[in-house]
């Protein structure tokens, strides 16, 4: 006989979800809670004292990391359950906290149930996922997984000079490194799309495969300057022409390689910057997204030959990769157990891939790891539009909790 499906209480997440908001909430209804902020510190006191009333463990490693553990009945490693609690400026409500409230809801469900689970279940708060105060994206849990050096990160300096680690001794929440997770049975990541698909196609959750492969680059065309009424067009290397050539062909050739393919320009800085003055020089941003490394690696060697194409108008064109990054697969058999969840459950559902970065992507380096997607209206995120109905919200959490019991049975 099939058991019984237990459900978490939808009214409890969406008024703790308001709570959580009212650290940092903005008058447009989004919330301002950059990385070890005060209002970063008052919500992790608050997510402390939640943590405490059901009488889970906190610890806190060296990059700040917040660990609760609800202890299981065998010493094995533990579950994971987790997200971000910091924002962008003028962020939304549910981006990042939605997974660690939903770490909290899944507790409840089962302290209140008076489930004593076989494994360790922890609640975690990844510090700076945003990196919206402190760059890079991601830093804690790319110390952890060895993708970033510690004594780097402690560094980096906001735009008010404070390090990073005299930012995070202000708040107290410097711990331990023997805090930090080194192992787990898995990790398992809620979050809000950050983008159209789930509800343009009208569904409820998105079982996420990866997160897509991305490389970056930055493209330099240097020409000359000459006086803008004086110099005749066919006497002109105009650096600005060149790379107007360059980015038309660029979204041409780009744009036929396959739909999935994305990529953005998304900064150009022309110089001097002067109306009579013919540009001497473009500098401009250009990186593309996919998860299959063959296209990836297509679009690079289309990249690197930007200079050979003759459209750069006798200028000079240069190429620097800033950055790249390679695919990441999530665990296949937790995949496999959140796809029966949503079947099971009645919850319209999809596999797809995630265009933005996340914590999980670190973790699975070492852990057994997932995502889950649940929509966002209009795609909006990172802006106080950001919005997922409480229903979905509820909906992707049941996910999580559904798969976490099938998980403790295993």
């Amino acid at each position: 006989m099939q058991r019984q499906k237990l459900l978490i209480n939808g009214e409890r997440l969406k008024d703790e979800l308001e709570r959580f908001a009212n650290f940092g909430r903005t008058v447009n209804n989004g919330v301002t809670r950059l990385s070890l902020s005060e209002e970063d510190r008052l919500v992790r006191d608050y997510f402390c004292t939640c943590c405490e009333e059901l009488g889970l463990t906190v610890k806190v490693d060296d990059m700040g990391s917040m660990y609760a553990t609800l202890e299981g009945t065998e010493n094995k490693p533990p579950i994971v359950i987790g997200s971000h609690l910091d924002t962008v400026k003028k962020g939304g409500r549910f981006d990042g906290v939605l997974g660690v409230v939903a770490g909290l809801e899944v507790v409840r469900t089962l302290v209140e149930n008076h489930i004593k689970p076989q494994i360790p279940i922890t609640i975690v708060n990844w510090t700076n996922e945003e990196g919206a105060r402190f760059e890079p994206s991601m830093m804690a849990s790319g110390v952890l997984s060895g993708k970033f050096d510690k004594s780097g990160m402690l560094k980096k300096k906001d735009s008010e000079g404070i390090t990073f680690e005299e930012a995070l001794q202000s708040i107290g929440y410097n711990g331990e490194e023997e805090n930090r997770l080194k192992e787990a049975s898995a990790y398992i990541e809620l979050h809000i799309e950050q983008g159209p698909i789930l509800e343009k196609e009208a569904l409820s959750i998105g079982v996420v495969e990866c997160v897509v492969g991305m490389a970056c680059y930055e493209i330099e065309v240097t020409g000359e300057s000459d006086h803008a009424g004086t110099t005749p067009m066919n006497m002109r290397k105009d650096a600005l022409f060149a790379a107007n050539n360059l980015i038309n062909e660029i979204r041409r050739r780009l744009g036929s390689i396959d739909n999935e393919l994305v990529f953005t320009i998304g900064r150009v800085n022309v110089y001097p910057s002067i109306h009579t003055v013919i540009p001497n020089k473009v500098v401009f941003s250009l990186e593309a997204r996919h998860k299959d490394t063959e296209i990836v690696s297509t679009v690079k060697d289309f990249i690197q030959g930007l200079p050979y194409l003759g459209l750069n108008e006798g200028c000079e064109v240069k190429t620097t990769k800033l950055w790249e990054r390679d695919t990441v697969w999530f665990d296949q058999e937790i995949l496999k157990t959140l796809d029966q969840s949503a079947q099971s459950l009645g919850y319209s559902n999809k596999r797809m891939v995630s265009g933005a970065g996340h914590d999980a992507q670190f973790i699975a380096g070492y852990v057994p790891s997932a995502m889950v997607f649940v929509p966002s209206i209009n795609g909006k995120s990172h802006c106080e539009e950001e919005l997922t109905t409480w229903e979905d919200c509820e909906k992707g959490v049941n996910i999580v909790l559904d798969t976490v019991l099938t998980l403790l049975t295993k």
